[in-house]
């Protein structure tokens, strides 16, 4: 079947070889059609939001115009509740909804034709678009008006392009429930959309309606999982990584420059900085008693991310930590490292365990670039029995005793900064 730009004078044609295809033009000679492809974008919870679901709306058709950049001759649109991308062919409708699948804010895309509100154009496109869901036995039409201009009510348009198509599909079965293909018809401001290419996609909020939050962002398998489910809240993300440098290689930056490639596409990436914390941690195990170690890790870590929260004007930060995980994720040492953040600590994977955070990060598309051994900052100096249920007290003493403020001039000062074009 050719799958060629269509135009006015070109209209879809469901049938394979040239005797088809000399018949699907006798049969549309008079009609001056217009059928174009398109990718109907849909949302929820932008659309439940009152007075504020203009900019909402505004954001997420910006997301979608830099996530589509790339693709030539694709135009989108707001229609009636959604948004509207249209394409200069069907692969580009199709290619158009597989890079939005994961866009925040979207709920479902769909792929078809939109036609002038003429039911004869209607019908053909109908029977095009069903040619593309091939092989399938049944099929149902689901056709509605959103309003009055079309002379033709919803049940009767359901009625009239159901007994088209099955003159012209005799092999093909009715079904009204579960049926094999399931063909939409939507009579909108002026145009008809047929589709019955459908997906689910990620849903959320637009990312850039939230907020920027700094996130500690390593390459396991965690924290890229926590910074995505920000993003599908609406936030966008400044990532902060805590190499192991001097004291280790450098395999985790690019781990972590790799996982952020990942998540960049998706619009919600600001930029990512990078500290070589290895020679801190060397001067804490060297101060601190081995058991408190991880604490104080974890305290300066936090300590920096005010410090980048500030610089960037944030408004949270976000960690991975999934409760009682590690020696480090327990309440008590939750609670005496979290007292040193200025701002709200946002843990999003602090009630999953392993296996979801790792079938997530499957979807996600990082598990592989995870699963890469490396050495990092999280296994160096480690006591043989850490701390699993620390004193605020206890800790806040042995802080005090360390020249804090000096070392975070320093680690500000020598911050590597690497901005992602979103």
């Amino acid at each position: 079947m050719s799958l060629e730009p269509l135009g006015p004078s070109e209209p879809p044609c469901p049938r394979e070889g040239q005797e088809g295809r000399e018949a699907c033009e006798g049969e549309a000679a008079d009609a001056d059609a217009g059928f174009r492809f398109v990718c109907l974008v849909h949302y929820h919870e932008v659309g439940l939001k009152g007075r504020n679901r203009p900019s909402f709306e505004r954001k997420l058709k910006q997301n979608v115009e830099g996530r589509l950049a790339s693709l030539a001759d694709v135009r989108v649109s707001r229609v009636s509740g959604r948004l509207l991308v249209s394409a200069r062919s069907w692969p580009d409708a199709l290619k158009a909804a597989d890079m939005l699948v994961q866009v925040p804010g979207i709920v479902r895309l769909s792929c078809g034709i939109r036609a002038a509100q003429r039911l004869e154009d209607v019908c053909r496109a109908s029977l095009w678009v069903l040619a593309q869901a091939e092989p399938f036995g049944t099929f149902k039409v689901d056709a509605r008006r959103a309003n009055t201009d079309f002379p033709l009510d919803s049940m009767q348009l359901n009625q009239r392009i159901g007994a088209w198509l099955c003159e012209r599909l005799p092999e093909k079965g009715v079904r009204m429930r579960g049926p094999d293909a399931h063909l939409h018809v939507e009579m909108v401001e002026g145009s008809a959309f047929v589709y019955v290419h459908t997906r689910k996609a990620v849903g959320g909020l637009p990312v850039g309606t939230a907020g920027s939050v700094v996130c500690l962002l390593s390459a396991g398998f965690d924290s890229p999982v926590a910074a995505w489910r920000m993003m599908r809240r609406g936030a966008s993300v400044t990532a902060l990584h805590f190499s192991g440098r001097p004291e280790t290689a450098d395999a985790s930056e690019h781990l972590v420059r790799d996982i952020l490639e990942v998540l960049r596409p998706l619009g919600g990436v600001e930029r990512l900085c990078v500290v070589a914390f290895g020679g801190y941690q060397r001067e804490i195990a060297e101060r601190v008693p081995p058991a408190l170690r991880v604490i104080l890790y974890r305290r300066l870590m936090l300590a920096v991310a005010n410090r980048i929260a500030e610089r960037w004007r944030a408004k949270a930060l976000v960690t991975g930590e999934s409760l009682g995980q590690v020696a480090s994720q327990t309440l008590d040492n939750i609670r005496a490292t979290g007292a040193v953040a200025a701002y709200p600590v946002l843990r999003p994977l602090i009630g999953m365990d392993k296996q979801e955070i790792i079938d997530e990060a499957r979807l996600l598309g990082t598990y592989g670039i995870s699963s890469v051994a490396h050495e990092d900052c999280c296994t160096l100096f480690m006591p043989r029995n850490p701390e699993t249920h620390a004193r605020p007290s206890q800790v806040d003493a042995v802080w005090a005793g360390l020249p804090i403020d000096a070392w975070l001039d320093r680690i500000l000062a020598d911050v590597e900064v690497l901005p992602f074009d979103r």
